[in-house]
């Protein structure tokens, strides 16, 4: 009898539980029951695995917030007088969209809430997805065979981002109208065909009529049905490439060990996703966002002091302010604005496809076609940690160049002072950023070799016979010395041969070039110890624990047996064979 077959009615004593039945007719009709390989999925356990979750569940609290705003906001640049229970704004011309806005905001019950539930759950999304990336760069979990799904996770992250500029700008106020005033500038200054991007987006002249209702059909059709389908793909990617895992003991590229989706991870990530829910709702709640009453109606002749976009645009803004102010004349009387072209189009342009394309520039460096399924520590890669850092650090300081002007007023600094110190650190901080990250992850793993061959501090303090003081030393724990021995140590690629059989190579000049990259990528790490340093190691420890015994009476006083090893099975080791296991 197969699994979906019942029983005849006749020959049944008692009546099936309801349960039971609603089952039965559900899988007669759609078939759930060949889906039970999905329930023994299993997913490993990290902190680190949760900013993917986080950035998932505030998107359903995008959707689920957005479609209620659109019950009530109204995207129509036609003037109106607003007439509310606002009385600054009494009588003052707005648009239909800022008029719609403030009724939310003050006369819908509940509006007020939503409107800023919806805000941070955006910010709050772009943030974790920005490190859900960094995390996938800093571990090597894009490649092979991941490439395509890091792609598809990238192009997610913009849209995410466009999505929440677009809805940033709806409210046609002061704030977010100065923004798209900016975004405008930026599209007119991409050569060739900026006048015609220009003309596309916002239909004419700008601020025009046609700005805010296209915008408004990109955030709540467009975009959105992009999102979900990119999405959608993502995560049926993550489902058949199997999830990825950090090394440790009984984990292999080969396997998965972890907690099942039913019942284990389902109630966690349920727990999980109200504890999200609890906490964007708080924080819409006693946190205000985005006060589009105070700032008024956009008019093309104002503009506000301190004026910052959202975040995940802050970096713009500052690459913007920095810029020198430089263009030229080519012939023909086209203008080329250094200034907006720049940090407007071509910075971002490059460190988009910098972080796009690393898993293919990686892959092509080390000539790696391997699978990967297990992760490796930030520390292990020193040289691709420094460079992901530094391009942080990039982020950064760019994000403070976008608030010059309001720590100039805070700290009662020099714009001027600040401004130029955005422009050297620009330069200086990347590349020192790189450095210091650089020394860290060695002497990190000096640190790991020191363990692995001295064992680590016990803070124990013995005297020796001579009148010596020394601190006693103990191994590590297996499962840990597991780890730390399974690491994968790449090796630059060897040189390029100049000819073979007096035949010059081809592919000569590519090679070199790969050569120096890969030893840029891999070289100078700390190695490894091999396993007869391993066992001088332990049979030094062997020695050094029955002379430090004899001089204390005690066998055991630094924690080894008498020839330096435990025979006791890890505990690490005895969880991951107890625990779920998928097979690549």
């Amino acid at each position: 009898m197969s699994g979906t077959d019942t029983t005849p009615r006749s020959t049944r004593t008692t009546a099936p539980p309801r349960g039971e039945r609603i089952a039965d007719w559900t899988d007669g009709r759609l078939g759930i029951y060949n889906f039970r390989f999905l329930i023994r999925k299993v997913f490993p356990d990290h902190w680190s695995f949760m900013f993917g979750e986080i950035a998932l569940y505030s998107f359903v609290m995008l959707l689920l917030t957005g479609v209620w705003l659109t019950f009530f906001f109204d995207p129509s640049m036609a003037e109106t007088v607003y007439d509310g229970p606002y009385a600054p704004l009494e009588g003052v011309r707005m648009s239909q969209a800022y008029a719609s806005t403030i009724e939310i905001s003050f006369e819908v019950r509940g509006g007020l809430l939503v409107r800023q539930l919806h805000h941070w759950s955006a910010l709050i999304m772009i943030g974790a997805l920005c490190l859900h990336m960094l995390r996938h760069l800093l571990t090597g979990s894009f490649r092979k065979p991941r490439e395509a799904n890091w792609l598809f996770g990238f192009t997610l992250l913009i849209l995410v981002t466009l999505e929440g500029f677009f809805g940033y700008s709806l409210p046609d106020d002061l704030l977010s109208g100065t923004g798209l005033r900016i975004a405008e500038g930026i599209t007119l200054a991409v050569p060739l065909v900026g006048t015609y991007l220009q003309m596309f987006l916002f239909g004419g002249e700008f601020p025009g009529q046609d700005a805010i209702p296209r915008l408004y059909s990109f955030h709540i059709l467009l975009l959105p049905g992009l999102i979900v389908a990119l999405l959608t793909v993502h995560l049926i990617l993550v489902f058949y490439h199997k999830h990825t895992q950090f090394r440790g003991p009984a984990r292999t590229e080969k396997n998965v060990i972890g907690q099942p989706l039913m019942p284990h991870y389902t109630a966690k990530a349920g727990g999980f996703f109200f504890l999200v829910t609890g906490i964007l709702a708080l924080l819409a709640g006693i946190a205000q966002i985005n006060p589009v009453w105070a700032f008024g109606p956009y008019r093309t002749d104002l503009i506000s002091q301190g004026s910052q976009p959202d975040w995940y645009m802050g970096f713009l803004e500052g690459a913007l302010r920095a810029m020198p102010a430089w263009e030229f004349v080519i012939p023909g009387g086209y203008t080329v604005n250094l200034g907006i072209v720049i940090p407007g189009v071509v910075l971002p342009t490059v460190m988009m496809a910098v972080i796009g394309l690393w898993p293919f520039l990686e892959a092509w460096v080390t000539g790696d076609k391997r699978e990967h399924h297990l992760l490796d520590r930030p520390r292990d890669h020193p040289t691709r940690t420094s460079f992901v850092l530094s391009m942080v650090a990039l982020y950064l300081v760019l994000f403070f160049g976008g608030a010059n002007d309001v720590l100039a007023e805070r700290f009662h600094l020099s714009l001027n002072s600040i401004t130029w110190a955005v422009r050297i650190g620009v330069f200086l901080v990347p590349a020192l950023t790189y450095v210091v990250t650089k020394r860290i992850c060695l002497g990190l793993q000096r640190r790991d070799r020191d363990k692995l061959l001295h064992g680590r501090e016990t803070g124990k303090i013995l005297r020796l016979p001579h009148g010596e003081f020394v601190e006693v030393h103990e191994r590590l724990e297996r499962g840990a010395e597991y780890t730390l021995l399974s690491k994968d140590m790449p090796q630059p690629l060897p040189a390029a041969e100049a000819e073979h059989d007096g035949v010059p190579n081809p592919q000569g000049r590519t090679e070199k070039v790969r050569h120096r990259l890969s030893h840029w990528l891999y070289g100078g790490q700390i190695a490894t110890p091999t396993p007869q340093e391993m066992r001088q190691a332990l049979e030094h420890a062997g020695h050094s624990s029955n002379g430090h015994a004899a001089s204390n009476g005690d066998a055991s006083s630094n924690g080894h047996r008498e020839n330096g090893h435990r025979e006791s099975v890890p505990q690490a080791a005895v969880q991951g064979r107890e625990t779920d296991q998928e097979q690549h």
